[in-house]
């Protein structure tokens, strides 16, 4: 199954100029999220050895929590500002369309703990960023960041120098 001709693209959302990439087309197909998943596990164990699975708001809620329960790992969701009701640490971040913050429960990650950043897509690579400087203000280490959908034009990765990365679905 190509899982690229699966999605939808919705012009000019939320701004003038953007192609938005909707992934509810391929959640809402039972098989093309099952193929996705599955795909993503294999990208996600080819990483090595990790304790936990973080993924930020909010789709990489949607893939995140599927890949931890299917690899037995626990999840770490990282919210948007105000979004969490225990203690947290926050790191801003800018978008192809603005800033924001996001945050992590402080107790969320031990010292030496490898995690796997998982998320729907790799734009700018401003959102990973954040969530890499997240894990690392509580000792976390990045073990690899797995994406549904990477937009290669717009070069993320060079924001991720040193991280292994690998995406499912290339624009």
């Amino acid at each position: 199954m190509d899982l690229k001709k699966k999605l939808r693209h919705v012009m000019d959302f939320p701004k003038e100029g953007i192609d938005f990439i909707d992934i509810t087309t391929v959640l809402q197909d039972s098989e093309a999220f099952s193929q996705s998943i599955g795909q993503l596990k294999e990208k996600v164990k080819a990483m090595g050895d990790f304790d936990l699975i973080v993924g930020p708001e909010s789709r990489g809620f949607i893939f995140g929590t599927a890949l931890a329960y299917s690899l037995n790992k626990g999840f770490i969701p990282i919210r948007k500002k105000g979004k969490l009701p225990y203690k947290t640490i926050r790191a801003e971040y800018q978008l192809e369309y603005g800033s924001d913050i996001l945050e992590m429960h402080e107790d969320a990650i031990k010292p030496g703990q490898k995690v796997v950043i998982v998320d729907d897509l790799l734009a700018t690579g401003g959102t990973t960023e954040s969530n890499i400087k997240l894990v690392e203000m509580l000792g976390g280490r990045v073990a690899g960041i797995v994406y549904f959908i990477e937009l290669s034009f717009l070069n993320g990765r060079d924001k991720l120098k040193g991280y292994k990365v690998d995406s499912l679905v290339w624009f």
